[in-house]
């Protein structure tokens, strides 16, 4: 570690707070609204390089199942709370932590995908944090919710966590171009979301305009 910045690196997270930071990152990151900023997917992807490298002590199941409860139990805090306080985001003023913006993206996707957002919005940064959210504040049924939460929170590591691991078998020398790896991670992830935004921004322009 080179400094201090370093350690908010996925591979220095894992390296230093080991599975259990691990597993609470993936919680905070999926339903807790303050939580948007933290690494995902990357986090997961470095997480299986690591455990086929030995870092990670831990099996390759294991691992996806600690993720996947994590990430279950992130997205139900996130339903409660929109149950029960989530219609005051959409009056909470914009902050460093919070933009009004996060939870309109969300909604967007909700309203286009339904009830599968919960399981595609797992891949999606923003979308992740806020789509349990929203799925408290519009009152999905419990039993639905349940069912989208759990296949989507199994099918995020399985895929994510899953090619970390192989590529670290394919690539013995992977560690070494990480940094690079994570760039391309959070760059894939964030064009959807940009692109959402520019478009929403777009129609709102042109309604204006009407």
């Amino acid at each position: 570690m080179n400094s201090f910045w370093d350690l908010f690196k996925p591979e220095e997270l894992i390296r230093y707070g080991g599975k259990f930071l691990l597993i609470a990152i993936v919680f905070l990151e999926n339903g807790i609204f303050f939580g948007f900023f933290l690494p995902g997917d990357s986090l997961l992807f470095t997480a299986g390089l690591l455990c086929y490298l030995g870092v990670l002590d831990m099996e390759l199941g294991n691992l996806i199942l600690w993720i996947a409860g994590a990430a279950t139990g992130g997205y139900y805090a996130g339903y409660l709370f929109g149950m029960k306080t989530g219609e005051a985001l959409y009056n909470k003023p914009d902050s460093l932590f919070f933009k009004k913006k996060y939870i309109t993206t969300a909604e967007d996707f909700y309203k286009k995908y339904g009830g599968l957002a919960l399981v595609m919005g797992r891949f999606l940064p923003i979308v992740r944090t806020f789509a349990p959210i929203l799925a408290g504040v519009v009152k999905v049924r419990p039993l639905v919710f349940t069912g989208y939460n759990i296949l989507g929170a199994v099918l995020w590591p399985m895929l994510i966590v899953t090619a970390g691991y192989y590529v670290g078998k394919i690539f013995p020398d992977a560690l070494k171009y990480l940094d690079w790896i994570v760039i391309g991670f959070i760059v894939v992830t964030t064009v959807p979301i940009v692109n959402n935004w520019r478009k929403d921004k777009k129609k709102k322009q042109a309604e204006g305009g009407v």
